[in-house]
């Protein structure tokens, strides 16, 4: 008798990857697409540097409040669903921004556009997990992060050219447009993997049966304990976890120096040409992308030889951190190409540091990996509301420097965060686990 032939499997994951790549890059887009208007927007609307930075801020405020409510909502609506209403929502707050004539609409569209990005990242996470097995996961997660510095890279001259010909206001509409267009063809085309047509047996039960969620409405959804305050008061009741919620602060509040002030800052504080400045404004931006791969190659190669997890993990985050104050070095220099230098060094760190999520699912009690990673992001973004105001008040005098010493001054605090608190890498165990523990132990 002849053996049947096994179909090969198929690899629509990859697929779906590539659309949630698209998905970050846009993301970031609209995130960033404000710091190469600001410049000429500041002008036009009469804004201080206060009030560009309460501006650079606002967005930060919304997308911080609502990233617990943003993940809830993943789960009950899905990804298809969320995705596409996010996406359009907040490309339609982005294209508005181009209608602006003052600070208060500027600032209630940059809430709106936070508040509708916010299911943005606890989404992206969902899809991964429906569509990946654990052992591909890590590396699916690198992949779709790192569209957020190699889509900055690349767009920001192209911001900086679209703004050229069309003005600021043309950037925020046509930004805005390709948004909405997307959100139409995520919809059209994303299916969880359950329902997906492109993927076959084989790729589903490699999927399953190496851990992925492949029926995001199945049992273990619906038998979820539900969550209680004393679970919040267990995620910030650690050592080791506010370790690495102060460190991803850290590591944010250089990521968003270089989101928002960093365009004026070549602009306004150094002279340069606009369009100058958008080439090599992306030169940090590709930096801190070869840092992400390289950190991820890195831990991965020193987990694989046996290098405890700590080291394996922190060594990059805190080498990154480390790297991250090279910004003070643009204030002792004068040449354009040392100015970049420093910069470059700096978000190249940021992106050796940006493998802070490989720690929470780690460290977090088993039980409350969720609402951990939740707490995580949520102090981690709130250097989006407090790097940009701040920096707006040291700046108005004219002078940046003290700025650009302060984010120094935190990646350091970074830094010792992970040195001084985080200790040994190792999963925390709840009160009630350890006495469960323990009494097994004295029966045995």
């Amino acid at each position: 008798m002849y053996e049947q032939k096994k179909e090969r499997r198929t690899r629509a994951r990859y697929g779906v990857l590539a659309l949630v790549f698209i998905n970050v890059i846009i993301n970031y887009m609209d995130r960033s697409n404000i710091s190469v208007a600001a410049t000429s927007m500041g002008k036009d609307l009469a804004l201080s540097s206060v009030q560009l930075g309460l501006i650079f801020s606002a967005f930060g405020w919304a997308y911080s409040a609502l990233q617990i409510p943003g993940g809830w909502m993943v789960d009950r609506f899905g990804p298809r669903v969320m995705y596409a209403l996010s996406l359009c929502t907040w490309s339609i707050a982005t294209l508005f921004q181009g209608f602006t004539k003052g600070f208060a609409g500027l600032f209630g569209l940059r809430l709106a556009t936070g508040a509708f990005e916010a299911p943005a990242f606890p989404t992206n996470n969902r899809i991964v997990t429906s569509w990946f097995p654990d052992k591909e996961r890590a590396s699916a997660v690198a992949m779709y992060t790192s569209g957020q510095f190699v889509g900055l890279a690349f767009l920001t001259p192209v911001l900086a050219t679209i703004q050229h010909y069309t003005g600021w206001r043309g950037l925020f509409i046509i930004t805005g447009i390709i948004g909405i267009v997307w959100s139409l063809v995520w919809y059209a085309v994303y299916r969880d993997p359950n329902k997906s047509r492109k993927v076959n047996k084989e790729e589903l039960s490699y999927i399953e049966q190496g851990g992925g969620l492949v029926n995001p409405k199945g049992k273990e959804n619906q038998e979820k304990e539900k969550l209680k305050w004393s679970d919040l008061k267990e995620t910030l009741s650690h050592r080791k976890l506010w370790g690495i919620y102060l460190g991803q602060f850290a590591v944010n509040s250089t990521l968003w120096f270089f989101l928002t002030w960093f365009p004026t800052y070549l602009v306004e504080y150094r002279g340069l040409d606009f369009i100058k400045s958008g080439f090599l404004a992306s030169l940090p931006f590709l930096a801190a992308f070869v840092g992400v791969l390289i950190s991820g190659f890195v831990s991965d190669y020193m987990a694989k030889r046996g290098v405890s997890m700590g080291i394996a993990r922190k060594t990059p985050i805190i080498t990154g951190l480390l790297l991250s104050i090279a910004i003070i070095g643009a204030n002792y220099v004068d040449n354009t190409t040392m100015i970049i230098f420093f910069m470059t060094i700096a978000f190249f760190g940021n992106g050796l540091a940006s493998i802070t999520w490989s720690l929470v699912s780690q460290l977090a009690p088993k039980r409350l990996v969720g609402l951990t990673g939740g707490v995580f992001n949520f102090i981690g973004s709130l250097a989006s509301i407090i790097v940009p105001v701040v920096i707006g008040y040291l700046a108005k005098g004219g002078n940046f420097a003290p700025a650009l010493v302060f984010i120094g001054v935190l990646a350091l605090f970074g830094a010792l965060s992970y040195i001084l608190l985080v200790g040994k890498v190792e999963r925390i165990v709840e009160k009630g686990d350890a006495g469960k523990r323990s009494n097994l132990s004295h029966h045995a």
